[in-house]
Order: structure tokens, then sequence, then C-alpha cells
């Protein structure tokens, strides 16, 4: 089995690069990568200690969403071609005529084709990365970053030219050669030049590399990946219109589904914003020790009436969803008798003791005390009621792939550190995304009919 999944696999990749639209949008970015440098000087130069800021901050944010429509292109249009399209011709017969399980031909398909996307959307984002590189040119007085241009367009001709010669000489498909070719020459042509300055002095490799910008890149490809299953399971019932319109219809509602559904799945009146919060002099440094003590320090008065033994949740999300105290139960009964507060029935959490203008003082309280992954942090959202939770749209907000979690440019742009676990978490949302679109696939092409 293991050996026909791959066969599959295989044969599609060849079929995927060889379809004349990947490498038309690979072209086409290319292009609209070198015309941002010249039309992305809206910022005024701004510069701040991120990575990418200033003029460079509306490139990065624009070729990102370049390459994030043409993956979704690319998807629609190569899963259409490889099972649709089967069908319809009725090639499709060869293959199900076999001794082999529809489930590994949905399989096979779905590999050929990501691992197709997955080139082309590389050999994209290093385009991107060398206009980083080069930067935006502001005035007509600035320097040209030869060693990118050199390097870049040599890269992109040789492949165009190998791929010439070999469709000349030996007949082979220009499509899969240049695509086949510009994948390597295009990263080898990216590493030289994070190993050449500007001004063609040697450098150390990390001198130019933009982890943070690099991390966001490859997000985008698991996103892209997760429309390429979309792509899949429609093409086993849809054809190449209706394919390319579900695609489209599921990437803007990726986008807009936290405006429509996220903020009415969760819900939750907001009482403050953070402006810094440390440990009470006389508490324990650790927040989630029992009877710790914080000293809040609110950016503003607060929005709602605070009083003694209110409950106090905090957040990032102004609607209350992902609250990092989570939605502990209120404390019920005379906040001001200590012992209380610690009993065998009190319940584990964060109550406000105090609280005088803007400042507040918060402590955990309860038998088993309320367990933080962090303390309050400057402009985090504080709120004194549980969040309340929709069923009917937290499950859609669930269901449709959020194309937020995917979308890091905001953590690169204000200099925030990306953690490890976050990439952990959207790795786990993309595979368990991708496998509920190939089951759904996989039920779609059990009943179809491609006789």
């Amino acid at each position: 089995m293991l050996s026909q999944l791959l066969t599959i696999a295989r044969n599609t990749y060849v079929e995927s690069v060889r379809q004349p639209i990947l490498l038309l949008l690979v072209l086409i970015t290319g292009l609209l990568q070198v015309m941002n440098t010249w039309t992305a000087a809206f910022t005024m130069g701004r510069t701040s200690s991120a990575e990418v800021h200033g003029d460079n901050k509306l490139l990065l944010d624009v070729g990102l969403g370049t390459i994030f429509g043409a993956g979704m292109l690319m998807a629609a249009f190569v899963a259409t071609a490889v099972i649709s399209s089967e069908i319809e011709r009725k090639t499709m017969l060869t293959v199900v005529s076999k001794p082999i399980s529809r489930t590994w031909i949905v399989l096979g398909k779905y590999l050929g084709v990501a691992a197709a996307l997955t080139g082309a959307v590389v050999i994209m984002l290093t385009f991107l990365l060398m206009a980083i590189r080069h930067g935006v040119l502001t005035t007509v007085g600035e320097q040209l970053d030869m060693p990118v241009i050199l390097f870049g367009f040599g890269a992109l001709f040789g492949a165009l030219i190998l791929a010439g010669v070999a469709n000349f000489m030996y007949g082979w498909s220009f499509n899969q050669t240049a695509i086949t070719a510009l994948l390597p020459l295009s990263v080898m042509a990216y590493i030289a030049v994070l190993l050449v300055s500007k001004t063609w002095e040697f450098q150390p490799i990390m001198a130019d590399l933009p982890v943070k910008t690099l991390t966001a890149c490859l997000t985008m490809i698991l996103a892209i990946l997760v429309l390429a299953a979309v792509a899949t399971a429609a093409s086993t019932r849809l054809g190449q219109v209706m394919t390319i319109v579900v695609c489209a219809g599921v990437f803007m509602g990726g986008l807009l589904s936290n405006y429509f559904l996220g903020r009415q799945a969760f819900t939750n009146e907001v009482a403050g914003v953070v402006r810094a919060a440390q440990p009470a002099e006389t508490s324990d440094p650790n927040p989630s020790t029992r009877g710790a003590i914080l000293e809040i320090t609110l950016r503003e008065d607060a929005r709602v009436a605070l009083a003694p033994g209110m409950p106090f949740y905090f957040g990032p999300n102004p609607n209350g969803f992902g609250l990092t105290t989570g939605n502990f139960r209120p404390f019920i009964g005379d906040h001001t008798q200590t012992p209380r507060l610690f009993d065998q029935d009190a319940p584990p959490g964060l109550i406000i003791l105090d609280a005088t203008g803007r400042q507040l003082l918060v402590q955990n309280i309860g038998r088993t005390p309320l367990s933080l992954d962090r303390p309050p942090q400057e402009d985090d959202y504080f709120f004194v009621t549980p969040t309340r939770v929709n069923p009917l749209a937290a499950t859609a907000w669930a269901v449709v792939p959020n194309m937020h979690y995917f979308w890091l440019l905001d953590a690169v742009t204000q200099n925030r550190d990306i953690p490890v676990s976050y990439l952990s978490k959207i790795v786990l949302y993309a595979v368990l995304q991708i496998g509920a679109f190939l089951a759904l696939a996989v039920a779609f092409f059990e009943r179809r009919d491609v006789g």
C-alpha cells in the first residue's frame, strides 16, 4: 500500500508541476515583488527595533499577501487538474480499476499536490526575502543591492534557460524543468545573498537573516497546505470553476471568521486595560502561589465600578477569548474573612482586594491556588465576569479554517517574540484541518461515479 501511495503521489507531483498555471503564478509573483520595491514607499521611512520596519513593513505586508492569494489560486487550479479533470476525461477509471483503495488515491493525490505547492511557495518566498533584503527604493538616489539583483535574476534566468534548452534538445516539459530547477537555484541564490553584504563583502549568514520573518513565511506554507486540502475535497465533486469559488470562499471566510464568528462566539465586557503588574512587596513573586498578591496599574480609569471581592480575569483579547486565568468560578462569600478565602470549598481564582483609582491589589485564592502561565502584562484586558460562550457560533468558528492563526506579520513588525509553543499549536491546528478536509474528500470520492 505504501508503494502504491508513493507512486500516486509521485505521478501527481509530476503532473502538477507541468501545469502552466504553476509557473505562471510563480513568475507573476516574482515580478510583483520587484515592483513592490518601487511602489511601497508610503511610511515616511519610520524606523523601529523590529526586523522589518519603515517602508519594508509595507513591502512585507503586500508581498506576503500576494503569495497568500497566489497560493490559494494554485491550490484550486492544481487540485482540479489532478482529480476533477481526470474524472471528466475518464482517466481516473484506470487508477480505480487497480486493486487500490480510493482512500489511498485521495491521499496520494493530495501529497503530490502538496509537494508541488510547497516547492512553488518556497520559490515565491525566496523572492520576497530577497526583496526585503534589497529594501524599498524611497528615493532615486538610493543604492541598488547588486548581490540581490545578480544572484536573484541569475537563478531565475538560469532556470528558464535550462528549461528551454532541455525542452528543445530532449523534449522535456518546460514547466516541470523550470520549477524543478528554480527551487534549488533560488534557495542557493538567497543563501549567497546572505553571505555577501551590499558592498560585496563577506559576512556571517545570520547578519541579514530575518529569523522572525522567515518563521512567518514558513507558517504561510501551512495555510496554503490547508487550502490545498480544501481544494482536494472540493475537486472530488466539483469542476474547476466551482472549486476555485469554494477555495476563494474558504479563504475569505478564514480571513473574516474572527469578525463574523469569533466576536459572536465569545463575549465579555472589558473592565480595563493593564499598564503594568508586579508582585506586592510582601508577596511571593510567583503569581501561582497560594495567597500571592499582585499590584496592578491600569492604563486608564476602569470602565466599570470596581469593588473588593470581585473576580479578576485577564487575557490578550478584548472579547474575553483565551483568558489566561480561564473561566474560573467566582468566589461567593465575605472576602474580608481571610480564612474563608482558602477554605476547603473555596474555588481557585483571583479576586480584587482593593481598588483605588488606577491601582488594584489582586490575590490568588482557593485551597488549591489558580495556576497561571504568566502574570498580567502590558496591554492585557481584564474583566470582572466570566466569558460567555455561544455554542453555535463557537462551533462554526472552530470549523472554518482561521487564516489569522498563520498570519504572523504583526508579531514581526511589532518586534514580538513568537513562542515555540504557539508554533507547535498552529502546526497541530493545520494537521487537524488537513485531516478533516481529507476525510471529507474520501467520503465524497467513495461514492463518486468515475465511469
